[in-house]
């Protein structure tokens, strides 16, 4: 129950139903806040308990000074928790770990149960496999449940032992887009109480549902399970970013283009760590679909948040997918009552501004290792030809052919070339290149929950096939949608025969490519490319393209709206200008430009308009948890505890409350510690904490063959993420990674100085030397330390591999609080700093004094960090609010709440 102290309980009558709600409007200030603050200060209204949440906090939204940077924290009590499968999986390993660790400390274990809707949606376990033909969906689907079934019979288990835990089976749709198109409440009614549907999100994506109004964002995998026990999210009050969009897009641009144009200008202005909110008149121009698609790429521009206001277009989204008359009724009077309502004309107070006319978007993609790095598509085989000089060797770079001047920039002029032939099991020959494209995917939560770009990518389809056009024959082409509902509509319009006959199959209802599990290219083509060590592409529909990530055997990866990608895999290589030169040829002899097969958008709207309806929607959600006879058919374990099978090589209990007792220990300095890695900028979660395929001769691939494990079913590490011993050996083991320590090695390295010379070494063989010597460790980065996705196993290796602090320039949001969860000190170097202006070399030892201030309930702003060869600095404490250090002090946040329930 509410304090109520500012009188602001009331109800809202909507048809036949009375709701009690918080009025916003008995706070003084409120009307002049952003919408996503109003969202923040109702929910300390309706929590407020006089406690960990006062009038005193309250007020200090009401009062929010937007200039001033922020120190108020407040305590933020998500409505709901959503997960995927690879995040999801440790969340439940957790918990129900947890439910073991209160029962030895003589708690019941009925206190860990979920006190919010947590709902998981298995989207990240299917592997692109099979592709390009009919039974390419069946058979990935095959492959899936036999290499995740232990996976998913703990996963039913939990949706049978937890209050409040649904499960989204297999082949049904992407988390976020499922989200929106589903889940998501826009106003959440329980208790008899309606309020605004906020969420926290184990996968950075979670921001997508920023689109349909909802405040929330992608957290660690320990801060949700926090979330789901009840406890709420310590933040400070943000900073928040007007974003003013005025005009609408071009004829020819697609969403994909504002959002990449949109990234590239905040992650230029910096957003980090503050919430980004869109206003004016350019809004009810931008459909509910583009809205999505640009909340989606929050975390590659850096905000915690990117909102879109309520308005019409929400309305009318939430009736297009099916939710129930009075829901949507509610939705649209509750908005307008609380001020929620977008107000085209208003310019609520906003701590910065910046403003993007539509008009100006042009077509691009992203590339070839970051989101924010934007190429205008008609500069892209021109930058092609100048960044693929990265990815060849010196003597090739050397030894380059020299053409005309006259040449095409996109073709031969000063471009890096090695051809070589391919030969295919059926005995025919072609010639491969550096800048072939080898993936071509439609994929991804982004792009496939966007009508108007699935609708053009296969209207680009059918016109190339109508021309004659194929796609290359090294290119591997996916179809991913995110739900079943982008099958439907392609079916209703006959548009999947033009998709099939260019390759473009579907391989699965999931991220598949986007997330790594892009599959392996064909066996023909993988011995070319690593035989003449060929810098090769892929082209894809996603929100991530770091090194390393989408495929072992690609170089460089492009992120391109869908039908890009389809035209990319006409054209087979990025080296060719697709703006300019020919895609192919018809047949009759002609050569076929993109300006040939690209859409009207009025071409698009009409197929838009007429093969999507809400009967689509109410008809694939109808029974969405309830899942085919294959996920009804697992046989489960029942009981409030987990039964652990010792065998396993996918579920195992993690290490993580072993010898805990009622009272933390104090805090202690550190001491003698050694660097395990000394790394560059953006170094990003995927580097830390691998998703992809595991390699046979890496410390994880030996684990999994000490186990009986066959190497064609290692499967990949995020589908082991719910064994801690898998993914401690692939911590730090991105294939990319380049730890400089260890010179002219790239991946999972290190020198381990516990033997003589400090010799080169897996980063998991040396940390077990040095834990069993009793060394701690740390980790020196750069900027933008822990970028990318929300991948708690990025802290939880960290610190299970003996990593006491992290020294960096710089850190992502949601990595530097998922260190802290982990018991890890996350320190940042003086401003202006570096490892290498204080001539750090990585071969010092390192002590770090006045940690232990901490005891004495305060958090200190800085650490004295000393070495044995002179250097000292003072390190900043990125402990930034009392709750983090609370965590801390308690080892990690796991400890904290299990702690805190024992003791109600």
């Amino acid at each position: 129950m509410s304090a109520n102290s500012f009188d602001a309980r009331s109800t809202l009558q909507v048809g036949d139903e009375s709701y009690e709600i918080f009025r916003l409007d008995k706070v003084e200030g409120s009307a002049r806040l952003p919408y996503s603050l109003k969202v923040l200060l109702e929910n300390l209204l309706r929590t407020e308990d006089g406690a960990n949440i006062t009038a005193d906090h309250i007020r200090a939204i009401g009062g929010w000074d937007s200039q001033a940077q922020p120190s108020q924290e407040i305590q933020f009590t998500p409505a709901r928790v959503i997960m995927q499968d690879f995040t999801g999986v440790p969340c439940v390993v957790d918990l129900a770990t947890m439910r073991e660790a209160v029962k030895e400390l003589g708690g019941d274990a009925a206190q860990i149960n979920p006190l919010a809707p947590a709902e998981l949606v298995i989207d990240h376990s299917v592997i692109a496999d099979r592709f390009g033909t009919p039974e390419s969906f069946s058979q990935n689907v095959e492959l899936e449940y036999g290499r995740n079934k232990e996976r998913y019979q703990f996963l039913r288990w939990g949706q049978t032992a937890f209050d409040e835990f649904k499960v989204v089976p297999p082949g049904t749709g992407i988390v976020h887009q499922v989200n929106i198109e589903h889940l998501a409440r826009t106003v959440m009614v329980r208790g008899g109480q309606a309020y605004p549907d906020t969420l926290v999100g184990t996968d950075s994506h979670t921001t997508m549902v920023n689109g349909l109004g909802v405040l929330g964002w992608g957290v660690g995998g320990i801060e949700a399970e926090a979330a789901m026990l009840g406890q709420p999210v310590s933040m400070l009050i943000p900073r928040v970013v007007g974003f003013k969009l005025t005009g609408e897009l071009p004829a020819g641009t697609t969403a994909t283009d504002l959002v990449l144009t949109i990234t590239e200008m905040l992650r230029k202005h910096g957003v980090v760590g503050k919430f980004v909110e869109f206003y004016g008149e350019g809004v009810g121009a931008t459909s509910l679909a583009n809205r999505a698609t640009i909340g989606n790429m929050s975390p590659e521009f850096g905000s915690t948040a990117a909102i879109f206001p309520i308005d019409a277009e929400t309305i009318s989204y939430l009736t297009l997918t099916g939710r129930t008359e009075q829901q949507v009724a509610l939705v649209e009077a509750y908005a307008k009552e609380q001020g929620l309502w977008l107000d085209p004309a208003a310019e609520p107070d906003y701590s910065e501004k910046l403003e993007l006319d539509l008009s100006t978007v042009v077509p691009s993609i992203a590339g070839p290792k970051r989101p924010q790095d934007r190429i205008v598509l008609a500069h892209a085989a021109q930058q092609f030809a100048r960044d693929v000089r990265n990815y060849v060797t010196d003597d090739e770079e050397a030894g380059k052919e020299s053409f005309p001047a006259s040449d095409s920039p996109a073709t031969h002029n000063g471009v890096p070339t090695k051809p070589t032939l391919v030969t295919t099991p059926e005995g025919d020959t072609y010639e491969i290149d550096h800048g072939a494209v080898t993936v071509a995917a439609i994929t991804s939560c982004t792009n496939t929950s966007n009508p108007y770009v699935m609708v053009a990518a296969a209207l680009v389809a059918k016109k190339a096939v109508e021309k004659g056009l194929t796609r290359k024959p090294w290119v591997k082409t996916t179809l991913a949608p995110g739900s079943k509902v982008v099958t439907d509509y392609f079916d209703k319009a006959n548009l999947t025969p033009y998709l099939d006959k260019l390759g473009f199959n579907l391989v699965g209802y999931g991220c598949t490519t986007c997330i790594g599990n892009s599959g392996p290219l064909p066996e023909e083509v993988s011995k070319a490319v690593n035989e003449a060590d060929l810098a090769v592409a892929a082209v894809l529909s996603g929100n991530r393209n770091f090194e390393g990530r989408i495929n072992p055997d690609v170089k460089m990866n492009y992120l391109a709206s869908p039908p890009l990608v389809v035209a990319y895999a006409i054209a087979g290589s990025m080296k060719v200008d697709i703006t300019k030169d020919a895609l192919g040829i018809d047949t009759d002899g002609k050569p076929v430009y993109l300006d040939d097969i690209w859409p009207s958008e009025a071409e698009v709207n009409d197929v838009v308009a007429h093969a999507i309806g809400q009967e689509m929607f109410r008809d694939s959600y109808q029974d969405v948890f309830a899942g085919d006879t294959q996920w009804q058919s697992l046989p489960i374990p029942t009981g409030d505890t987990f039964e652990w099978d010792p065998q396993s090589t996918y579920v195992r209990k993690p290490p993580y409350f072993e010898g805990m007792g009622m009272d933390p220990e104090p805090v202690t300095d550190i001491s003698g510690a050694r660097v395990l890695a000394k790394l560059g900028d953006s170094v990003t979660t995927d580097h830390i904490s691998p998703a992809g395929a595991i390699k046979a001769d890496t410390p994880a691939g030996q684990y999994l063959t000490g186990h009986g494990v066959e190497r064609r079913d290692f499967n990949s590490y995020g589908s082991r993420r719910g064994n801690h011993e898998v993914m401690i050996r692939g911590t730090f083991a991105n294939i990319r990674l380049r730890n400089q320590i260890a010179p002219g090695t790239e991946g999972g390295f290190t020198r381990d100085f516990t033997r003589d010379g400090g010799p080169v070494a897996y980063i998991y063989d040396a940390s077990r030397n040095y834990i069993e010597q009793g060394v701690p460790l740390v980790v020196l980065a750069g900027k933008e330390y822990g970028s990318g996705s929300s991948r708690d196993w990025a802290a939880k290796g960290t610190a299970l591999l003996g990593v006491k602090a992290v020294v960096a320039e710089s850190y992502e949001r949601i990595h530097r609080s998922n260190l802290i969860g982990m018991g890890v000190l996350p320190l940042q170097f003086p401003e202006g700093a570096s490892a290498a202006t204080l001539g750090l070399t990585g071969e010092e030892t390192f002590t770090i004094t006045g940690v232990t201030e901490l005891n004495e309930g305060r958090t200190p702003r800085t650490v004295k960090v000393s070495t044995d060869t002179g250097v000292e600095f003072d390190a900043v404490v990125r402990i930034d609010t009392p709750g983090e250090a609370d965590y801390y002090r308690n080892g990690g946040i796991m400890q904290y709440v299990l702690r805190s329930l024992i003791r109600k």
